[in-house]
Parts: C-alpha cells; structure tokens; sequence
C-alpha cells in the first residue's frame, strides 16, 4: 500500500509459448525465468498481494514454490495467442473482488521482462499515486536504438524496398531524429477505475517510466534468452 492506496500485482504467464516453448520457467542464472520477476513483486513495499495467472500447472507449482499465489487456473479461454492484457487482468480483478478482495490500483508484470533494477517497481508506483489527480496509468518504456522507425524500412508488391512510415523529419542520420521509445514489460501500472474504462493500460493520461538501455529486452526466443542471460550476468548488482 502507498499512501492508502492498495495495489494488486498480476503476474501473466501462460503455458503455450511457441517462440521459446516452457520460456516462463527455463532456468535463467539457477531460477525459472518467472521467478526473477515474482522475487521483485514481493520485495516491493506498496505492493500489497501477487498473483500469477496461468493455465500450466507446471508454471502454477513453480510460482508457489517461490512465494506467489495462484488462487485459479486461467480459463481455456483467457489462454491463446491473440488474447489481450486487459481480459487476462480483469479476470484476476473480478475473481479477487468476488472473495471479497478489492484494490485500488493493479500492477501488470511480464515474465519475459526480468531485467528490473532494486527499487524499479516502487519508483514507479509512487510516480503514478503521487500524480494520480493529473495521471491514471503508468507505462514503462525504453529509448529506441538502432530500430528506430524512421529507418525501417518494407518491401512493396513489386519487390522493393521502401520507408515503412514516411519520415516526418529531414535528418540523415538516426542521432537526428526525434527520440522514439517502445514499451517494455518492466511495469504496466494503473488506476482500476481507469483501466476498465479504456479497456487497456494506454490511456489518455498515461505518464512514462523510463528504463535504462540494458533493461530494454524481452524473452520472445532463444536469442532473446541468450541476451538477456548475458546482461544479466553483468548487471546482477542492480538487479539483486
């Protein structure tokens, strides 16, 4: 709780990956990759409970074991590839609200994005509550390095290549463009109220929390695993 304001954490990590099959719980540095994230959620001192939502029981047994809870098994439903962040946690709101247990504000945190600095969840927290009469969510983001979108390019229907978005800017070089940044699943954080009423935690009044380069990767596939394991390696005193 921060200010009197309580705050859910919902861990989402289903079974099916196909990019990185049983990703959430291959052993990244001596845990299952989810566990990075379950052992942030629990040092935090304004989150108040943490669930994982999940339809593996093999996923369910190993968050358990490291201290999370898993009050239900994620619907058939709630588990294929197309389905969106918002139905997944609502669920977990709904299930909580009907046992009685309601919360202010809900936390969103992906397995796949286990490079958290100490302290990066409850700077963000406090960032949103202490603006919550401007702001309603809070998303964490990442600068754009060599990706950025003025440079992509696409292939048409003749075979060649061609911009993927028109340049709003002349500069040549990507030093010269306007600062792009993605999205990363460090934090996800937003009012309850705010989140049913847009249906996603990209809102109106969305403020960002900014991560550093070496946080900015996702586990997608063996590649990205291999990455982060290194940087992890590396960055283990900010992590831990």
């Amino acid at each position: 709780m921060y200010k009197g304001r309580k705050c859910l954490a919902v861990i989402t990590a289903r079974g099916g990956s196909k990019g990185l099959p049983g990703k959430n719980i291959k052993i990244l540095l001596g845990k299952p990759l989810i566990v990075w994230t379950i052992e942030k959620a629990l040092e935090s001192g304004y989150i108040d409970r943490v669930i994982v939502s999940t339809d593996s029981d093999e996923i369910a047994a190993a968050a358990e074991r490291h201290g999370a809870e898993v009050p239900f098994r994620r619907p058939e439903k709630l588990s294929g590839d197309n389905i969106g962040s918002f139905d997944v946690v609502a669920h977990a709101i709904e299930y909580l609200a009907k046992n009685g247990d309601e919360y202010d504000y809900v936390v969103l945190l992906e397995p796949t994005s286990p490079m958290r600095k100490k302290g990066d969840l409850d700077s963000a927290i406090a960032a949103l509550i202490d603006k919550e009469k401007e702001a309603d969510s809070l998303v964490s983001l990442g600068r754009v390095n060599l990706e950025h979108p003025a440079v992509i390019k696409k292939v048409n229907d003749m075979g060649f290549m061609e911009p993927y978005v028109e340049r709003p800017e002349k500069a040549t070089g990507r030093q010269g463009f306007s600062p792009a940044y993605f999205p990363y699943g460090v934090i996800y954080f937003t009012k309850i109220s705010s989140l049913y009423e847009y249906k996603s935690f990209y809102q109106p009044r969305t403020i960002p929390y900014f991560v550093e380069r070496w946080q900015c990767y996702e586990v997608d596939d063996i590649y990205d695993f291999m990455i982060i394991e290194t940087i992890m390696r590396e960055r283990i005193n900010d992590i831990v």
